[in-house]
C-alpha cells in the first residue's frame, strides 16, 4: 500500500486549489481524477470576481486558457422586457470573465502539476475506509481501481455533488436532487452582440432562475437557463422548454439568423444548501460542489469551489486541527451570504419585486455599477450585515488580473 499525506479525489476547480496550494507549500499531494483532462464540464462557464481573485492567488495565467474572455459589463432584461446596462468598474483589474471548463480545468490541472502535484488521471475511487494504523493515527485508505489502494493522513473529497466519498464514508443525504438545474448548448456563428456581451434575460415563468448568453472566442457563445426545483417548472420539462426560450424574439435576435449548436445540449444539477450537509468526515474535508457550495441565488460556483479547495488546504498547512479548522472557515466565509440569498429568493420569484429591484438598481450610474459589484460576488453578498468582515475599502477594491 503506498502513502502520502494528502490524497485529492477530484481534480475540478476545488480539487486543482487544493493541491496547487499544498503542493506549493512544499507537501505531498496526490490528486486522483476519474476523467482524462481536457474533459467538458456542464456548467455557465462564467467567472465572477471571486473566482478571478481565487485564480489570481493560484497563480493561473489568463492566456493558458484558451477560451478565456474578460467582460466589462452586463446586459440585463428584466421580466416587464426592459433592458439596462450595467458596467462593471473601471479601473485596475477584471471584476468577470468567461472561459470553457474544458479548457479551465485543464489549464488547472497543469498548474498543479507545475506546482509540484502528482496527478493520476483516469483513476476511479472505489473506496474510502477510515482507519488507524498500529500506532493509534488516524488515516484514511483509498482503493483505486487498476492500482494499489493509498494510505492518507488527509483526505479532500473534490468529487461532485454526489461525492462517492461521501457515500463510502456514510455521509450521503438520501434522496437530494440539488436546488438548482441547468441547461447549457455551446452555439458558434453567433451575431456579434452574442459573441462580445454578457447577457442574462429574467424571464417571467423562470424566476427566481434566468436564462443567459456568455461570450467565448470565435463567434462562439454558452446558451443556457438555469430554474430552481419546485419552481414554475418542473425539472424533467427542460428539454421541452428549451425550444420555446430559444424560439423567444429577443434571445432569437441575440443568437442570429445563423447560429448553428456546437453539440448536444446538457443538463446537470446544482447544490447550494452550505451548512446544512455535513463538510467534514473522518480525516476528511468536502469541497466544491461536495460540500454544497453553489451561491443559491444564482447556481454560480466557481468561485465557491476555489475559495474552499483553497481554505482545506490552509487548514492543513496550519498543522493543528485541520477538520475543525476548515468547518470554521467555511462557515465564516459563507453561510451568512447563504442566508442572506436564501431570504432573498422568494422575493425575486416574484416578478413585480424582480422588475422593481432590476429599476431601482438601474437608476443611476453608481446603482448599477455597484449592483454589478454585488451579482459578481465582488465582495461576500451580506458584506453589509456582517460587521466582522468590514473593512477599509471593502466595496471599492480593484479588480483581479489587474494590467500592467
Amino acid at each position: 500500500m503506498d502513502s502520502v499525506e494528502t490524497v485529492v479525489v477530484g481534480a475540478g476547480p476545488a480539487g486543482a486549489a487544493a493541491a496547487i496550494e499544498l503542493a506549493r507549500a512544499g507537501r505531498d499531494v496526490l490528486v486522483l481524477d476519474r476523467a482524462v483532462f481536457p474533459r467538458d464540464k456542464c456548467c455557465g462557464d462564467g467567472l465572477t470576481a471571486l473566482a478571478l481573485r481565487e485564480l489570481e492567488h493560484l497563480e493561473l495565467a489568463a492566456d493558458t486558457v484558451e477560451s478565456w474572455r474578460f467582460v466589462s459589463e452586463v446586459a440585463i432584461r428584466a421580466p416587464s422586457g426592459k433592458e439596462r446596462r450595467y458596467p462593471l468598474p473601471e479601473g485596475p483589474g477584471y471584476h468577470a470573465a468567461v472561459a470553457r471548463r474544458a479548457d479551465l480545468d485543464a489549464a488547472l490541472v497543469a498548474r498543479a502539476t507545475d506546482a509540484g502535484a502528482t496527478i493520476e488521471q483516469g483513476c476511479a475511487v472505489t473506496n474510502v475506509t477510515a482507519a488507524k494504523d498500529p500506532a493509534a493515527k488516524d488515516h484514511v485508505v483509498v482503493d483505486i481501481d487498476g492500482r494499489n489502494s493509498v494510505r492518507a493522513t488527509h483526505l479532500i473529497a473534490a468529487d461532485g455533488m454526489w461525492s462517492p466519498t461521501r457515500k463510502a464514508l456514510g455521509l450521503q443525504v438520501e434522496g437530494y436532487r440539488g436546488e438548482w438545474h441547468a441547461f447549457r448548448q455551446y452555439y458558434e456563428n453567433v451575431s456579434p452582440r452574442a459573441s462580445n456581451e454578457l447577457i442574462v434575460w429574467f424571464e417571467k415563468d423562470l424566476l427566481p432562475g434566468y436564462a443567459w448568453s456568455f461570450p467565448l472566442a470565435d463567434g462562439r457563445a454558452n446558451i443556457g437557463f438555469g430554474i430552481q426545483r419546485g419552481g414554475a417548472h418542473a425539472v424533467g420539462d427542460m428539454k421541452q422548454l428549451w425550444p420555446d426560450l430559444l424560439s423567444r424574439p429577443h434571445i432569437r435576435d441575440v443568437l442570429g439568423p445563423d447560429a448553428r449548436p456546437e453539440e448536444p445540449h446538457k443538463a446537470w444539477p446544482i447544490p447550494a444548501r452550505v451548512g446544512r450537509v455535513p463538510l467534514v468526515g473522518p480525516r476528511t474535508m468536502f469541497v466544491g460542489d461536495a460540500a454544497a457550495v453553489t451561491d443559491p441565488m444564482t447556481g454560480e460556483g466557481i468561485g465557491q469551489a476555489l475559495l474552499t479547495g483553497r481554505l482545506a488546504a490552509e487548514a492543513i498547512l496550519a498543522d493543528g486541527d485541520a477538520l475543525s479548522t476548515y468547518e470554521r472557515a467555511v462557515r465564516r466565509e459563507l453561510v451568512a451570504d447563504d442566508r442572506m440569498a436564501r431570504v432573498l429568493i422568494p422575493l425575486l420569484a416574484r416578478p413585480l419585486i424582480a422588475r422593481g429591484a432590476l429599476k431601482l438598481t438601474g437608476a443611476t450610474g453608481w446603482t448599477r455599477r455597484n449592483f454589478a459589484r454585488w451579482m459578481f460576488e465582488d465582495y461576500p453578498r451580506a458584506m453589509i450585515a456582517t460587521p466582522r468582515r468590514w473593512r477599509r475599502g471593502m466595496f471599492t477594491g480593484p479588480g483581479a488580473y489587474p494590467t500592467p
